[in-house]
């Protein structure tokens, strides 16, 4: 029986930054979908001037942290974590991030944990939803000291993506 020769282990990838280790003050709450990551990052990076910060990545976004009238448990372990995050890294501003297509943009940006929460539901009523979602959560809160802003991340008719603001508080 013979061996197979040895798999060479490859060289170690080495950052130009050091590590950071100041604890960010922002928090983001996103969806999982990759998809919209490189338009997440620019609208932190470039319109939010936000560039260190705590991720709370999960399908739905912030969406997940609201029922939306069927996920009371999910929700509320989900919302458990994020404010237990939050506090624990003294967290003063969180950005809450919905997502789906604008009103003439395309059906399949539809955010999948929407379209599995209220099945058969279009998109005019999936936003809807999450305008009412992102003002409970704006209600509700995630702690004392926490300031929450809330937006949704459209894809229009053209492809092209903009954030636009659904609540503060």
């Amino acid at each position: 029986m013979s061996q197979s020769p040895p798999v060479p282990r490859p060289a170690p990838f080495h950052t130009r930054r050091p590590w950071n280790p100041g604890q960010p003050q922002t928090l983001v709450i996103a969806c999982s979908d990759g998809r919209l990551q490189e338009e997440v990052d620019a609208f932190l990076h470039t319109h939010l001037a936000i560039t260190h910060y705590d991720r709370f990545y999960v399908p739905g976004g912030a969406g997940a942290l609201t029922p939306s009238g069927v996920d009371f448990l999910r929700a509320y372990d989900l919302r458990r974590q994020c404010t237990a995050l939050a506090r624990a890294h003294e967290i003063k501003r969180a950005i809450c991030l919905f997502h789906g297509p604008a009103p003439a943009g395309p059906d399949e940006a539809v955010c999948l944990d929407y379209g599995r929460k209220l099945p058969g539901h279009s998109a005019d009523r999936i936003r809807q939803q999450q305008d009412a979602d992102a003002r409970e959560l704006l209600e509700s809160g995630l702690g004392a000291g926490v300031a929450l802003t809330a937006y949704r991340c459209e894809v229009r008719g053209d492809g092209r993506v903009q954030f636009v603001p659904l609540a503060s508080g």
